[in-house]
C-alpha cells in the first residue's frame, strides 16, 4: 500500500511527497534479480542501477527504510565498520533525530563491541584500522550531539584512543581503497575534526596536555595541507564548521565560490568534476573512470548534490540564495523508484555502495533547508512508530 500526498510548498520550493510503506526487491522495476546490494536475512535490497526511474515524487520512507534496512544487512552480514555504510549512518543519521526518531541503538551497540573487541589497547585483537576507528569516534560523537545531548564515556574513550594514535603529522594511516570516504590522510583528518567539533564539551573539558598538542597538531595539518582535489577542500569546509583555525574568511569564501562555479547545469552536482581521475585514492582508477561513456559531461549525483548542500547549510548559505534553491529542487526530482539517489562508484561499477551515502546525504540536505514540512515528517515519524522503520 503507497500513501501519497499532494503538491506541498515549503518556503521557496515546490514539493510533491510520498510516503512508502516497506522496501523490498519488488519495488526496484530495473532490478534483475542477479546481484543484491544489501542481503541479510529478510533483507534483499537490489544492486542500484542508473537506469532505474525516477520517482514522481519524493518518499522520505523508502529513503528511510533502505539507510536502516542497509546498515542492518550490512552488519549483519559483514560483521564491521565500514566507512560507505554503518560509518556514513552513525555520522549522519543521528542528525536527523528530530525528524524521523533515534537511530537504531542496535548500531551504536555494535560499534562499541567492534570498538573493545579490535582495538589492541582495550584488550581487543589488534584489527582496528585507523579508518574504522575515526569513523566509530565521529558515530559516537554526533550521537552524543543529538540523540544523547551530552558527552559519553565511549566517546571520550574513542578521541583518547584516536590521538593515542595519531602520526607525527597530524593525520593518522590512511586507506586509500574506497574513494571517497576512504581516499587520503587529508580526508580522513577531516572526518576526525568533524568528531572532535561535535562532541559535547570534550574540547573545553580536556585538561591532558599531550592530548591538547595532538588536537593543534590536527587543526594545524589540516590548515598547512593543500587539500588533494577540490572535494577535499569541500570537507574541509565542512571540518572548519565545527573546528576553528581551519580556514580565513577569504578562504571559506574561495572554496564556497570554486562549488558555486562547479554546480552543473541541471542544479546539482557530479563528484566526478571534484577531482582528476588520477587524484581519487592511489590514482589506479583513471583508467576506468576515463573510459566512462559520460566521462566528458559527467552527469549530478546524489552524492555529491546532498554533500554540497550539507556542508553550504552549516557554514550559513541560506535557502533563498537561487544556487541553492536549484540544488534543492535536483534533489526533488531525481530520487529513484527504490527511494535511493543514484551515484555511479569511483570503484567498481559492481554493487555501488556510495549510493548509501548518496541517499543519506541528500535526505539530510533536504531537512537542513525545510524542503520537507513539519506536518509531513511528524507523519512518517508516527508511521515509523506504528509499523517500524525495520520492517522487511
Amino acid at each position: 500500500m503507497m500513501l501519497f500526498l499532494k503538491y506541498l510548498v515549503v518556503g521557496s520550493f515546490s514539493l510533491v511527497l510520498a510516503i512508502g510503506f516497506y522496501f523490498s526487491a519488488e519495488n526496484n522495476v530495473e532490478n534483475d534479480g542477479s546481484k543484491f546490494q544489501y542481503k541479510f536475512e529478510g533483507i534483499k535490497i537490489p544492486g542500484a542501477r542508473s537506469n532505474e526511474p525516477r520517482r514522481q515524487t519524493v518518499s522520505v520512507k523508502l529513503a528511510s527504510q533502505y539507510i536502516e534496512q542497509g546498515t542492518e544487512a550490512w552488519i549483519g552480514s559483514k560483521k564491521c565498520v565500514t566507512c560507505h555504510t554503518n560509518g556514513t549512518y552513525m555520522a549522519l543519521r543521528p542528525s536527523l533525530t528530530r525528524f524521523l526518531g533515534k537511530p537504531n541503538e542496535q548500531v551504536r551497540e555494535f560499534f562499541l563491541k567492534f570498538f573493545k573487541t579490535t582495538a589492541s589497547s582495550l584488550g581487543g585483537n589488534g584489527k582496528l584500522g585507523d579508518s574504522q576507528l575515526i569513523y566509530i569516534a565521529r558515530g559516537f560523537a554526533e550521537w552524543d550531539a543529538h540523540v544523547s545531548g551530552k558527552l559519553s564515556n565511549e566517546t571520550r574513550l574513542a578521541l583518547n584512543t584516536l590521538f593515542e594514535r595519531q602520526l607525527p603529522s597530524g593525520s593518522w594511516k590512511a586507506a586509500q581503497c574506497w574513494p571517497p570516504l576512504e581516499s587520503s590522510a587529508f580526508q580522513e583528518a577531516t572526518v576526525a575534526a568533524l568528531a572532535v567539533g561535535i562532541a559535547p564539551g570534550w574540547l573545553s573539558e580536556l585538561n591532558d596536555e599531550k592530548v591538547k598538542l595532538k588536537v593543534e597538531r590536527l587543526r594545524h595539518y589540516l590548515s598547512k595541507t593543500n587539500p588533494p582535489h577540490d572535494y577535499g577542500r569541500v570537507v574541509l569546509l565542512w571540518a572548519s564548521s565545527r573546528m576553528t583555525g581551519l580556514l580565513s574568511e577569504d578562504e571559506k569564501t574561495s572554496i564556497i565560490n570554486r562549488i558555486w562555479q562547479l554546480q552543473r547545469p541541471d542544479g546539482g552536482w557530479s563528484i566526478r568534476t571534484f577531482a582528476d581521475p588520477e587524484q581519487w585514492g592511489d590514482g589506479n582508477r583513471a583508467e576506468k573512470l576515463r573510459s566512462e561513456i559520460d566521462f566528458e559531461d559527467p552527469p549530478s549525483d546524489g552524492h555529491q548534490t546532498g554533500l554540497v548542500l550539507i556542508v553550504l547549510s552549516e557554514v550559513g548559505i541560506g535557502k533563498n540564495d537561487p544556487r541553492i534553491r536549484r540544488g534543492v529542487e535536483w534533489l526533488l526530482r531525481n530520487q529513484r523508484q527504490s527511494g535511493r539517489w543514484w551515484t555511479r562508484s569511483l570503484n567498481t561499477d559492481t554493487f555501488h555502495f556510495i549510493t548509501y551515502s548518496g541517499t543519506l546525504y541528500p535526505l539530510v540536505a533536504l531537512f537542513n533547508y525545510n524542503a520537507i514540512p513539519e506536518a509531513t515528517f511528524k507523519s512518517v515519524l508516527s508511521q515509523i512508530s506504528q509499523e517500524g522503520v525495520f520492517s522487511r
